[in-house]
């Protein structure tokens, strides 16, 4: 049996030799990673980020005559329902009455029955002969009575004593036996429907056979010969045009610039829209071709006045924001809110700032741009 006093003497010994070992083992580690470390010189300077690059357009302050852009809707000057003046059974439909038709004015388009109508009419003129034979009958009773008197040598009491009551009206009866006969006679010439302008059938309402009312419609016609446009603008606009407005002359486009056509400026400016509390200015197409259709939108070009000490710019130039970046002579950016006076395709025309110009217009502008910051110019390519 071992002694207990030996055995707690030997655990001290076994703790320090643990300690040792871990001591030299950890030794070991550390002179391990100091000959393994990269022992490479790392050489830090403080220099500065290098100047952004800022592509610019040099800008000059010019005058410049505004042009005023809107879109405007071509509207048929005459556009309407063609309706019949009387009623009765068609009976006759004419192709030039189909839809997708283009006619000419005066062109028939349907035929409704007139039989009644021209017994209107000889009624009518069997009344005008009658009238004119009780007219001719009162003009010899006033002669007879004037005879009478100049014979006797005595003046006449009154108009009654020469008849002259009975020939007035019977002048009376005639003119209106005329008139009846008139009506008649355009009522007859109602059944035949006609085109009252050129253009085109775009909707057909009623068919062979159909029984009709006077004033119930029969054809839509959209002329194809005249055509205007409404054009709206805003005061700041308005204030642009080179008054009067009346008579001017303005280039019309597509969507994609392309020319079309021109347009004469009737009248405008007379009143406020009701809605829009915008001006309106209304125009007539000058000498339409093919190219122009109905409900077409095409934007209108006008010419306005001339303003001094302008810059044309890029519309890239202008920040979500509503800014414009110049480039000062010390190559640091210097922001501006500027008064845009107008716009014209890609371009936008604004108040050229104080000084004496040229400018140097950023023209991608970046959101990370700061006024002061200082920049690298680089001129636009042409």
């Amino acid at each position: 049996m071992s002694d207990p006093t030996t055995q707690l003497s030997s655990r001290p010994n076994r703790r320090w030799l643990w300690i040792a070992l871990a001591v030299a083992i950890l030794a070991a580690v550390v002179v391990l990673l100091v000959e393994t470390d990269d022992t490479a010189n790392v050489t830090v300077k403080d220099a500065p980020a290098p100047a952004p690059t800022v592509t610019f357009l040099e800008v000059a302050p010019a005058d410049t005559t505004a042009t005023i852009s809107a879109f405007a809707e071509l509207r048929p000057r005459w556009d309407a329902e063609i309706r019949s003046a009387v009623a009765g059974r068609i009976t006759v439909v004419h192709d030039t009455a189909l839809a997708g038709e283009r006619v000419a004015a005066g062109t028939p388009l349907f035929a409704i029955e007139r039989t009644q109508y021209e017994t209107a009419v000889a009624a009518a003129e069997l009344s005008l002969e009658e009238a004119k034979l009780s007219l001719w009958r009162a003009q010899n009773a006033v002669l007879l009575a004037r005879r009478e008197f100049e014979r006797t040598g005595t003046e006449p009491p009154n108009d009654l004593a020469l008849r002259l009551p009975e020939l007035h009206i019977a002048e009376r009866t005639v003119a209106s036996a005329e008139a009846q006969l008139e009506a008649a006679q355009r009522q007859l010439a109602d059944t035949v429907v006609m085109a009252p302008f050129s253009g085109f059938i775009t909707v057909r309402m009623v068919s062979l056979g159909q029984t009709v009312s006077a004033g119930e419609a029969l054809v839509h016609l959209s002329d194809d010969r005249q055509y205007e446009m409404t054009v709206e603008l805003g005061q700041a606009e308005w204030a642009l045009l080179d008054h009067p407005v009346a008579g001017q002359r303005v280039v019309l486009k597509r969507r994609d610039g392309a020319p079309i056509g021109e347009a004469r400026i009737r009248q405008g400016g007379g009143f406020l829209d009701p809605q829009t509390r915008q001006r309106r200015l209304f125009l007539d197409v000058i000498n339409p071709t093919e190219t122009i259709l109905a409900g077409d939108f095409v934007q209108v070009a006008i010419e306005g006045r001339t303003i001094a000490d302008t810059l044309t710019i890029p519309e890239s130039a202008l920040t979500r924001a509503g800014h414009v970046w110049i480039v000062d002579v010390e190559d640091m950016l210097m922001r501006l809110a500027p008064d845009i006076l107008f716009r014209s395709g890609d371009k936008l025309t604004i108040s050229a700032p104080e000084g004496s110009g040229p400018y140097r217009i950023a023209i991608t502008p970046l959101a990370s741009f700061l006024p002061g910051q200082r920049v690298t110019p680089q001129p636009a390519e042409d």
